[in-house]
């Protein structure tokens, strides 16, 4: 990914490869800001004591590093490699690794719709970009639901092809959560009133989240959703639970919602 801004700011965290690795520091290539360099010195390599600092940094590797200090005027980047942990590593590589992804794909929208990909930047790419924070979540909205992108104003004849090549080559990520709800209804009829409180927490207003009850021994039942993405599974999950207690409230009986299964006391 080719960031739109010359120079990184002070404390993000940048995709590098090591160019040269001296006694005394490296000197990081920054994919993302093309001819751009910053340099590691060898107090920031690692928490430790460094002996040898080709034992933890050699020449050519994919490093992730953190910005301490920016000076435009002379060019100069401070990185380091100690202030970044493992999280952040992988995090930030895939997130680069994405974003390479979409660059390609937007090649692709372009030849289509027969354009440079210069031109197609200009006319829409830029403001995707600037909507959705990066290319690939633009990507990532259009293969979930093309008409949300035009409910956010950005909209022209290249959708269609935009959301054909979004469908094609991204695989919307879904989320899997679960909540318990502990539920009993007294009376004769107790026992239907129940499945029929219970049914009523597996429906959805939404196509793409699936809500499911499992009897794991009274008064216990497991609420599994699938959703794309956490906010939505967190907020369908309450709402199936609320459903629920709910219609057992109303049938006489008693039901509360736990995040975590309750144990036996």
């Amino acid at each position: 990914m080719v960031k739109a801004r010359e120079f990184p700011e002070e404390g993000e965290l940048v995709v590098g490869t090591v160019r040269e690795v001296q006694n005394f520091g490296a000197f990081i290539k920054l994919e993302e800001y093309p001819g751009k360099e910053g340099f590691v010195h060898i107090a920031e390599v690692s928490s430790g004591w460094v002996k040898r600092i080709r034992d933890y940094v050699r020449e050519q590797a994919r490093v992730v590093c953190k910005v301490l200090n920016v000076d435009t005027g002379k060019g100069h980047i401070d990185l380091s490699l100690k202030r970044v942990n493992e999280h952040q590593k992988r995090e930030t590589i895939q997130e680069w690794k994405n974003e390479q992804k979409a660059e390609k794909l937007f090649e692709i929208v372009a030849e289509r719709i027969g354009k440079t990909t210069d031109e197609a930047y200009k006319e829409f790419g830029y403001e995707l970009i600037d909507v959705y924070g990066t290319l690939y979540g633009a990507f990532e909205e259009a293969a979930y639901d093309l008409d949300a992108i035009k409910e956010e104003g950005v909209d022209g004849a290249w959708l269609g092809v935009f959301g054909e090549v979004a469908v094609e080559n991204i695989q919307i990520p879904f989320v899997d959560i679960a909540g318990y709800i502990d539920a009993t209804i007294p009376g004769k009829d107790g026992v239907d009133d129940l499945k029929k409180a219970l049914a009523a927490a597996e429906g959805s207003e939404f196509e793409d989240v699936e809500i499911h009850v499992t009897y794991l021994g009274a008064p216990h039942y497991r609420v599994k959703v699938r959703a794309p993405d956490y906010k939505v599974a967190e907020e369908e999950l309450r709402k199936a639970a609320d459903r629920t207690i709910q219609l057992v409230h109303k049938s006489g009986g008693t039901g509360s919602y736990h995040r975590e299964l309750k144990e036996e006391k």
